[in-house]
């Protein structure tokens, strides 16, 4: 199979990142197979193999697409007169992408694929989602909106509390969307209050 075009290429990697992504989702890392994959998405195994290499590397592209699917979600967020808001507003586009890209997320913050372990390259390349939380709290604790603090601890926290409520809503502990959105607005609106240390 000769390498799509540009515009193919981009088409095909995304099939078959979210067809890698369902079948790990739903039958767990055993399903994963080269052959699983390209049937789900229409093609022959030669599409993987040009496309990533061998399952190792289409289990690595799954990966990273997660984190440009939530990278894309990031700079959609405008840049307000409010940082506080725009914090928020960040926190809300971290749920957007992962209620949209449920099939992908385990694997970008977990390990059910027990082979893969992000290297330093893989590292780097996801490093900017989170300095994009460490700008927009820095920016808060500059502007006087937070207390006094280390941008980057404050950044770990409010990411661990923006992971948990993803893993207990994708796995529908809150309740449904609305009740779920209620949850996510009052755990943030108590750590922001918090951080404000008024």
């Amino acid at each position: 199979m000769a390498r799509p075009r540009t515009r193919d290429y981009e088409e095909l990697r995304r099939e078959l990142v979210d067809a890698g992504g369902r079948l790990l989702a739903a039958e767990g890392p055993g399903a994963l197979s080269t052959r699983r994959v390209a049937a789900e998405a229409g093609v022959s195994t030669t599409a993987v193999y040009n496309l990533f290499g061998d399952k190792a590397g289409l289990v690595r592209e799954m990966f990273l697409a997660g984190f440009e699917r939530l990278a894309e979600a990031f700079a959609a967020v405008p840049r307000t007169g409010d940082p506080v808001a725009d914090l928020l507003a960040l926190g809300r586009a971290y749920r957007a992408s992962a209620l949209a890209n449920p099939h992908l997320y385990e694997l970008m913050f977990g390990r059910p694929v027990p082979q893969f372990q992000p290297d330093a390259e893989t590292g780097a390349l996801i490093r900017p989602t989170f300095d994009t939380l460490v700008a927009a709290v820095a920016r808060c604790v500059d502007e006087g909106a937070f207390a006094p603090a280390e941008p980057h601890d404050v950044a770990v926290r409010i990411n661990a509390l923006a992971h948990g409520l993803c893993g207990l809503e994708l796995r529908g502990a809150l309740g449904d969307p609305e009740e779920a959105r209620r949850h996510w607005d009052g755990a943030f609106e108590i750590m922001m209050r918090g951080l404000a240390g008024r």
